[in-house]
């Protein structure tokens, strides 16, 4: 006589879903999760529960969502915890409270003015720390909550070299104010520069390039204030993440891979003499 054997209990839930369920409880609900994530609820149960691993690209996407890196969702729960967690807000003057209050207006006014430029993009400028240079870095504009932000990956060692020199990790907020793209982020890994990027809209149905301004400051020692004008690649929502960093870093000018349009938009020389640095429309 055969016996049945009993059903095997789900396994239990591994440091990365509990660390995705955690994460999740700083938002307001798992379904706005997945919408943010353009993933389905079905699915994404999957994560939550261990029953499956999402792929490298939507576990990319979802540390983006959240603000951490790959290597930090699969830490042991308690340290994962510790990374996330927050220290107790103090009150804020009234003075802040007024300015936090116009910055939260901007925001709600941007939520929907900037959904067309939502991907990832090459950004290029004339290094500030290597000025003989093109930086070639990797940015990602996203919707999360009801807010625009990015964040953006410089390599500073040359492409196709080793990585031996610096890795610099930005987060900021864009926002849309008078036909204008502003761009305010902070270095993430050191904490030691704040940058500011405005940028040309484009009116075509179809976002090719951004071209505009950055102002920041340079990483060598003496960390000279900077300006230059920047370009912008699109490249789409849904691209090969690990092969766009490879292509990231310092650059010479006549690299066949960099576009001559873009070259040309990023150029700091002032031929006509003016008295002013302006950024260059596209």
């Amino acid at each position: 006589m055969t016996t049945q054997s009993k059903p095997r209990a789900p396994a239990p839930p591994d440091d990365f879903s509990r660390n995705l369920r955690l994460a999740c409880s700083y938002h307001s609900s798992i379904a706005m999760v997945c919408r943010n994530l353009g993933v389905n609820r079905p699915q994404f149960n999957k994560y939550l529960s261990g029953a499956t691993r999402p792929s490298a690209h939507m576990m990319q996407r979802i540390c983006d969502f959240f603000g951490v890196d790959p290597h930090e969702i699969v830490l042991p729960h308690g340290r994962f915890e510790r990374i996330l967690s927050v220290r107790p807000a103090r009150a804020a003057a009234p003075a802040a409270q007024g300015y936090l209050g116009h910055v939260e207006r901007l925001r709600r006014q941007t939520r929907s003015g900037l959904d067309k430029y939502l991907g990832y993009y090459y950004e290029y400028y004339y290094s500030m720390s290597f000025p003989d240079c093109v930086l070639r870095s990797l940015f990602y504009l996203y919707r999360h909550d009801d807010g625009i932000f990015y964040r953006r990956i410089e390599r500073l060692s040359h492409v196709g070299e080793r990585a031996s020199g610096y890795r610099c990790r930005y987060l900021g907020i864009a926002l849309l104010l008078n036909e204008r793209i502003f761009l305010l982020d902070y270095e993430s890994l050191t904490r030691n520069e704040l940058t500011e990027t405005i940028l040309y809209p484009t009116y075509k149905s179809r976002v090719n390039y951004l071209t505009g301004l950055k102002i920041g400051v340079s990483a060598a020692d003496r960390r000279e204030p900077a300006c230059a004008r920047v370009a912008l690649e699109a490249l789409g929502h849904d691209i090969n993440v690990r092969g766009a960093l490879r292509r990231c870093g310092l650059l010479r000018p006549d690299d066949t891979s960099i576009h001559h349009d873009v070259l040309s938009h990023i150029d700091n020389r002032q031929p006509d003499g003016g008295s002013h640095f302006v950024g260059l429309p596209f």
